[in-house]
Formats: C-alpha cells, structure tokens, sequence
C-alpha cells in the first residue's frame, strides 16, 4: 500500500518537472549576433553591410564589444569597418566596405561580447569569451563571417 506522504511527494515532482519543462524555453537567453549583406555584388560600387547584436539575458548584460573587419584579399589582409563598446542591449550599425574588382570575393567579419550580466563575460552562443584564444585570432565563436562575391 502507497502512503500518503509517497504518493503527495511523487506528484510534487511530477508537478515540478513538468513545471521546469513548460517554462524553460520561455527562461531561455537569446544573444544575437550576424551580419546583413548580400551573397554578390559588382565591382565599382560602395557596398553597405550591417551587423546586428543584442542581448535578453537582462541583469545588466550588454553588448560590451563590437568589432567588424573587412578583407578584399582573401583575408591576408584586414581593414578595421567600426570599434564599439558598451553599447546597449542591442545594435544595429551599417557601415560601408570598398569592394575589390571582379572575380574576388569579399570577406566581413564581426566579433562581440557580452559583459556585464550573470554569466560574466560570453559570446553569442553563451559561452565565456576566451580573450587568449578565440577572441584574440578571431575565432568561430565569438565570430560571424560573411563572404560577398564581386562580379
């Protein structure tokens, strides 16, 4: 026979589980960071490329870095597109690349970090930034690539 107080406490649980399974999708963070260009574009022409990042993880996380480079070379070379910190909770920020000629491509890359909050300091993906590491070459994550194609 089931006391009372068993059958009360796996319900409890039972309750609690369920509980933690409904909600936590509604507690999950979204950090977000990509870049907005397009897959070609033509020799000549200025081209603008927008990179977006923001944070709901609340606490007084914020965008703490925001760093974009462009390359016309196949990335042997970089040239440094906008330098942000301590941003906000979100930002969307255009900047214009100078295209090479036809038949290269055109590589943008933008890094951020999130700092401030509970989590200390994360990239996009929630992980901790790695200053030495990831952070310092560039590295996917905390990193977003886009590759343009100039005709």
């Amino acid at each position: 026979m089931v006391s009372i107080k068993s059958f009360l406490s796996t319900r409890l649980c039972l309750f609690g589980v369920l509980f933690i399974v409904i909600t936590a999708p509604a507690l999950a963070v979204v950090r977000d960071l990509h870049i907005v260009a397009p897959v070609a574009t033509v020799t000549g022409r200025d081209l603008v490329v927008t990179f977006v990042a923001s944070t709901d993880a609340g606490q007084g996380e914020h965008v703490g870095f925001l760093h974009a480079e462009y390359s016309n070379d196949g990335g042997k070379t970089w040239v440094a597109l906008c330098y942000l910190d301590n941003i906000g909770t979100a930002i969307k920020r255009g900047c214009t690349v100078k295209v090479g000629s036809a038949g290269t491509t055109l590589q943008v890359r933008v890094r951020a970090a999130f700092r401030g909050g509970l989590a200390g300091d994360v990239d996009y993906t929630g992980a901790a930034v790695r200053w030495k590491d990831t952070w310092e070459n560039w590295g996917q994550p905390p990193t977003r690539v886009a590759t343009v194609i100039v005709k």
